[in-house]
């Protein structure tokens, strides 16, 4: 298989950080906070490979460190120590060395991202196509009839009425808000999606038509993409392989059926436990 994404030895610390960070945090410990300096050890020592069509799942509880991976990957957060590569058809790309401009350039070329809370990824001040309109200008569409057409086939796609393609997303639903999210973030087919939590607080009857969605485009685009949640549920019907994560450390990784039906770390067994 074609690899998308190779990760090795991820870590980001909050504070200033000192020898016994590591050393004195994660599951073991039951904490991530620092008892020697107070930094806050947010995630550490992550390490995955993503392949073209596959979704990786991340599950975990709050604070477990699973949106600050997707984050520092995303170039939302700098990571403390680690290493990120992105293969993009003949080029490799070293992540965390890249200057801003080259971040920016994947950003708003190669990667999409969709938040749990949409107000991080939609610009409220426009309307839901103009979301979109963004997104297509940014890759050098100028033409207004291309730049319009695209923008309500692809609110159509997610579901959303063309109608409303003037509507600003301040009038929508949570559910509409983030459909509006994930057209604007499949504006240009990414090779590389993030999914951060993007169904909690939804109604189950939205939580199923974006799970429906984001499996169509896996299917359609071969996109691989990262889901960041903690449940369960979602992990089961999209995820191919899994990472557990507690106090910021990957307690158990592997198929997502051996995770769920076989779980070998307690924090896991917990986790499938409460979900039954």
């Amino acid at each position: 298989m074609t690899k998308v994404l190779e990760v090795r030895n991820l870590s980001k610390v909050y504070g200033p950080g000192c020898m016994q960070c590591y050393e004195s945090t994660g599951p073991e410990f039951g904490t991530n906070i620092c008892p020697s300096c107070g930094s806050i050890v947010a995630a550490h020592d992550i390490s995955f490979d993503l392949c073209k069509g596959e979704i990786l799942g991340i599950m975990g509880e709050s604070g477990s460190g699973k949106s600050t991976a997707v984050k520092t990957l995303f170039f939302d957060q700098e990571p403390t120590h680690g290493s990120a590569r992105f293969y993009d058809s003949n080029k490799q790309h070293d992540l965390f060395s890249l200057n801003p401009a080259q971040k920016r350039n994947l950003r708003n070329h190669r990667f999409g991202m969709v938040y749990q809370n949409p107000s991080l990824g939609l610009n409220f001040n426009v309307s839901a196509g103009g979301n979109i309109a963004e997104r297509l200008l940014m890759n050098d569409l100028r033409h207004y009839r291309q730049i319009r057409d695209r923008a309500c086939e692809l609110l159509s796609r997610t579901e959303v009425a063309i109608a409303r393609v003037d509507e600003q997303p301040g009038n929508f639903s949570g559910g509409m808000q983030q459909r509006v999210q994930i057209a604007k973030a499949l504006a240009i087919n990414p090779p590389l999606l993030f999914l951060d939590e993007v169904t909690t607080g939804l109604d189950l009857s939205v939580q199923a038509a974006i799970l429906d969605l984001i499996l169509e485009i896996q299917q359609e685009f071969e996109t691989a993409m990262i889901v960041v949640t903690h449940d369960l549920g979602v992990i089961r019907l999209l995820a191919g392989r899994t990472l557990v994560m507690k106090n910021g450390r990957v307690v158990e990784a592997g198929l997502t059926d051996q995770v769920i039906e076989d779980p070998q770390h307690a924090y896991t067994q917990q986790l499938v436990a409460s979900a039954l």
